[in-house]
């Protein structure tokens, strides 16, 4: 019988007791076993497989009454001296937080000690706590614990496991920087941050009860703010080459999974949505959305990953910033690659100061993937792969319709696919003149800005055409083209120019220099030889916010 999809199935018992697809990742626990770090951190995009890899080592670790070796049952590592050792043999704390999300404080503190209680409750024994010796994890099975008690519990828990089972304690830790994104977004930052740092040191730095921790989360956050106290942490993030295939799919894994399926004519398309992420310098595809996209077989690919989780925070850290952050979104939509200082470690609340981080944000959050290293902390950035290009395109699009009515937009776009240079001179300057600040086009490269602007506003036709910019054609290299996917429409080549004020040359004088550059350049030579008939030349001429367009 065919095995399904697992879609949404985090739970390692439950995917290997039912009918589903496994893609092996169980040498995740010899890696574990034989890394240097007592406690490892694991900062990976969303829905790249943590929980699942997280619930494996609870099984491969966890010793219960119920035999649990027949999960691992023909996978990787059964093979290796490790399972021998190993398997089955620890007592294991394992907690997530990717539920803690909430408004306040308060609330967050509620669920934070309602967790906690919990996995007392199903850890130890109600009789255990009475004893003398265990007074705080009584107290906390209560509800009844003082937060200082609340932040030692994982080193109580693991004192007391370690002497019920003549082991030490194994800690799993997932999602462990939800409840501080949440905190950030919702003004409780300073106390969860206390809270956390507490938490975490008092269970994993210089326990001697403790065997190993992992933690998961997206971000590495900065170690003044949460791991300050843990001097035996090693991080391992998606720059680095070990456990670089541990999370997410592997091209080998992915052809695996569509030959099972039926389906390996279908990598090509998988291939241009779904991976482009190097995690320590291997490609990796997004699990989530290959799956899904496995499991649908849609017609047309869609945005799985990117359509499951908001870009709240991601819109607002970008509209805080200026004309240099639309120019350099506008690049990365062109599939250029930007060169950005990197950095591991973030301090969250730093995110809305500094307007380097976002760049690192977007990269370890899975929205962008880092393709070359320039030096120390320099990375050459790229949009991954088509799945993660739509969701930029979109936010283009939000940014637009807060400053301008879609209506607008849609007139203006009509006109220029109808060729009607006129009105589309009249529906762009009426955007600019909304859009725009003096500071925007008062830079030292105002082409470079025009040019992103209008790049941004073109992405509504993306699926009418093939938008390409600054490439060569005829003679020349050309600003902006359109190639139109159905060839009996208008081709059209955009030149932009500055005004030049110093010179005391007029939008005129700019607008014949732009004609006279596409006609003596035959920048229409690439459309010509797609087979386009009907191609329209426009001239932009712009000083400060003010505009002319011109046909050719």
């Amino acid at each position: 019988m065919k095995k399904q999809i697992p879609i949404g199935q985090s739970d390692f018992k439950e995917v290997r007791e039912g009918n589903f697809c496994y893609v092996d990742k169980t040498l995740l626990a010899e890696d574990v076993i034989n890394s240097s770090g007592k406690v490892l951190l694991f900062p990976r995009p969303r829905r790249f497989g943590k929980t699942l890899n997280l619930s494996m080592l609870r099984y491969f670790f966890e010793r219960t009454e119920e035999d649990t070796g027949h999960l691992f049952k023909d996978t990787l590592v059964s093979h290796t001296d490790v399972f021998q050792h190993h398997q089955g043999k620890y007592p294991v704390i394992w907690l997530t937080f990717k539920d803690i999300k909430v408004q306040s404080w308060e609330q967050c503190r509620g669920k934070m000690t309602e967790l906690i209680s919990d996995t007392v409750i199903r850890l130890v024994p109600r009789e255990e706590t009475d004893n003398e010796k265990f007074i705080p994890l009584h107290r906390i099975r209560q509800r009844k614990a003082d937060m200082y008690e609340y932040e030692n519990a994982l080193k109580y828990l693991s004192e007391y496991l370690s002497s019920e089972y003549g082991e030490n304690a194994v800690i799993l830790i997932d999602e462990y920087d939800t409840p501080v994104h949440a905190a950030w977004e919702n003004g409780y930052y300073g106390e969860i941050i206390s809270f956390m740092r507490n938490f975490l040191g008092g269970g994993l730095k210089d326990n001697s009860h403790l065997f190993k921790g992992v933690i998961t989360g997206i971000l590495r956050i900065a170690k003044e703010s949460v791991f300050s106290d843990l001097n035996n942490l090693r991080v391992y993030s998606i720059l680095d080459r070990q456990f670089a295939a541990s999370f997410g799919f592997t091209e080998e894994e992915v052809k695996t999974l569509l030959d099972y399926c039926g389906i390996p004519d279908h990598y090509e398309t998988v291939s241009r949505w779904y991976n482009g992420y190097l995690f320590g310098g291997r490609v990796i595809y997004n699990p989530w959305s290959v799956l899904n996209y496995t499991d649908t077989r849609p017609e047309i690919p869609e945005p799985y990953w990117v359509n499951t989780g908001g870009t709240g925070m991601i819109d607002r850290l970008a509209t805080q910033g200026g004309r240099e952050l639309r120019e350099e979104i506008g690049l990365l939509l062109e599939g250029h690659a930007i060169c950005k200082p990197v950095y591991e470690s973030i301090v969250i609340r730093d995110l809305e100061k500094r307007d380097d981080l976002l760049w690192s944000f977007l990269l370890f959050s899975g929205y962008l993937k880092a393709e070359r290293q320039i030096d120390y902390e320099k990375w050459e950035l790229k949009i991954p792969n088509r799945e993660v290009h739509v969701m930029y395109r979109e936010m283009v699009k939000r940014w637009f319709s807060v400053k301008t009515e879609s209506a607008r937009i849609e007139n203006m776009l009509s006109a220029l696919k109808q060729g009607d240079a006129e009105t589309f001179e009249f529906y762009l300057a009426d955007t600019v003149e909304r859009v725009l600040s003096v500071h925007d086009t008062g830079g030292p490269e105002p082409e470079k800005f025009y040019h992103a602007f209008v790049l941004g506003l073109l992405v509504w036709l993306e699926g009418e055409y093939d938008i390409r910019s600054n490439r060569e054609s005829g003679l020349g290299r050309y600003d902006v083209m359109l190639l139109p996917r159905d060839r009996s429409r208008y081709g059209i080549v955009m030149e932009f120019k500055k005004v030049n004020e110093r010179k005391k040359e007029t939008p005129e004088q700019t607008l014949e220099k732009a004609v006279r550059q596409m006609e003596e350049k035959k920048y229409a030579t690439e459309l010509q030889a797609a087979g386009v008939n009907k191609i329209l030349k426009l001239a932009i001429a712009f000083q400060g916010r003010e505009l002319w367009v011109r046909q050719g």
